[in-house]
């Protein structure tokens, strides 16, 4: 699997497991942490994720 391909893999599953979060995990209490904000920013460490693979993509074509 090239670099690539692992990012966008990577960064679409954290993307979607910080949805989950995100989505799911209003009610619940955690002593350290909200889940809810911990979600947003899984969210956006995917979607850094997917645009690295994107680009690493991009790059590799030209």
């Amino acid at each position: 699997m090239s670099k690539a391909r692992g990012n966008l893999v990577e960064g679409a599953v954290t993307f979607v497991i910080g949805l989950g979060l995100w989505l799911f995990t209003g009610d619940v209490e955690v002593p350290v942490v909200t889940l809810t904000k911990v979600g947003v920013v899984m969210m956006c460490v995917g979607g850094v994720l997917v645009a690295a693979g994107l680009w690493q993509g991009a790059r590799r074509g030209t």
